[in-house]
């Protein structure tokens, strides 16, 4: 189930990029008799059934795994594996029936209408995309709140994974100092297990697994440090401003296209997102640019959804989600397949309220009602340029600061302590 609920987080990631590239290949080969597969009514039906899948996913299966991994069966019952799916289909069924409850409460609520209210009756045709539509919602704030902090922490991660150049600092002495470091610690930790070592083994107050913890730490920055010394010059000098360089221009042209579909919200009802049932592929390019346009299009929505991911595991609501090697329960699993999926299915509906591209939602993604809101979208894009706006500047601000100091060599200067004069006593 957690592998099909992945699948379907593929699928709706891949869904919006697909359908760019589908429109702008049947506008280079129109007669092109091994392109006529790609149809209107192929990418339809893919869109239906990413949607179908989702709802299956969210409301069946990822309730169902949990239920499971949680079961135990019925007291007096015969415990098995049989047991546990009976407990489960209960919980389950019990569970539809409140939310089933509690969105019919809240439709009364909200709306008025008898008719809306008599239509949550039809389970297929209302109930489920209704239901969506509030998933969809929350999926497209958590993004909202994630994306711009995944933005500024795109640097930090690149920064780690690639090799930074050596910029007025002196790598070999750093290395030195390190390995200096290592031996001084390995012998206190071996000095500390010998116990024929006499008093030399008291003069550090730290527990031996302490010392193993700064041993390993100290351990992994000699190891890293050597890695940096190793590289090339070209994979020193070069990636990184290149890598560095590439990310600021993602981000500046997301936070300028937003801007632009902010002011053209103002100008053009046109601008805003709405949901078709005929996808009128291979008669125009749904960017300005033409095929480069849609090509930049499809590396914002990747950049946008990879962004997205790393800032909903760096919150620290999140943090406690992320997946250890060889070390993480069940729940946790299942906790990571619907925190992606809600994230993926939200991605389409992210991108166009944002104006990242122009391609309108198929099939059951434009039946939002939300969607047709002029202040929650004209809203949603402020934020988004103001949040990650604020997001990059105290980032950068930060940066360049930390930069300055250690490459100046000013972290290593001490401290000054204040002084507090002790009053004198008289005798």
């Amino acid at each position: 189930m957690c592998t099909f609920t992945l699948a379907v987080s593929l699928g709706a990631v891949l869904l919006l990029p697909f359908s760019i590239v589908t429109n702008e290949v049947l506008l280079l080969f129109p007669h092109n008799y091994y392109i006529q597969w790609l149809n209107g009514s192929l990418i339809h039906g893919l869109w239906n059934l990413v949607f179908l899948f989702s709802n299956l996913s969210l409301v069946f299966l990822m309730p169902f795994a949990y239920f499971f991994t949680e079961a135990e069966g019925f007291a007096g019952s015969k415990k098995g594996i049989l047991a546990r799916v009976y407990e489960t289909f209960v919980v389950l069924l019990l569970l539809t029936l409140l939310v089933l409850g509690m969105v019919w409460v809240a439709s009364a609520i909200v709306d008025e209408d008898a008719g809306s209210r008599e239509s949550l009756y039809d389970l297929w045709e209302y109930y489920l995309p209704y239901l969506y539509s509030c998933i969809s919602l929350f999926g497209v704030l958590l993004l909202l709140l994630c994306t711009p902090v995944g933005l500024s922490r795109m640097f930090t991660v690149t920064g780690k994974l690639l090799v930074k150049p050596r910029l007025l600092e002196d790598l070999d002495e750093q290395l030195n100092c390190t390995r200096f470091e290592e031996a001084a610690l390995s012998r206190k930790i071996s000095a500390g297990l010998c116990p024929s070592a006499g008093p030399t083994s008291c003069w550090l107050s730290l527990s031996a697994a302490l010392l193993r913890e700064q041993f390993l730490a100290i351990q992994s920055r000699r190891l890293a440090l050597e890695l940096r010394r190793a590289a090339s010059p070209w994979q020193r000098n070069l990636a990184y401003p290149l890598a560095m360089l590439c990310l600021l221009a993602l981000t500046g042209i997301s936070v300028l296209v937003v801007c632009f579909h902010t002011l053209e919200l103002l100008l053009d009802d046109a601008a805003m997102p709405r949901g078709i049932q005929d996808a009128p592929l291979g008669q125009v390019s749904f960017s300005i640019f033409g095929s480069f346009g849609a090509a930049l299009q499809v590396v914002l929505i990747f950049y946008l959804m990879v962004s997205s991911v790393v800032g909903f595991y760096s919150s620290p609501l999140f943090t406690r989600l992320l997946p250890a090697r060889q070390d993480t329960p069940m729940t946790k699993i299942i906790g990571n397949c619907v925190s992606l999926l809600v994230l993926s299915s939200a991605l389409p509906v992210f991108s166009r309220t944002l104006g990242i591209t122009r391609f309108d939602l198929l099939g059951d993604f434009g039946r939002f009602n939300w969607l047709g809101n002029f202040y929650i979208v004209f809203l949603y894009n402020m934020l988004f340029a103001a949040l990650t706006t604020l997001c990059l500047v105290k980032k950068f601000t930060w940066a360049v600061r930390a930069e300055l100091i250690r490459a100046f060599g000013l972290h290593k200067l001490p401290l000054p302590v204040p002084r507090t004069r002790q009053p004198s006593k008289l005798c």
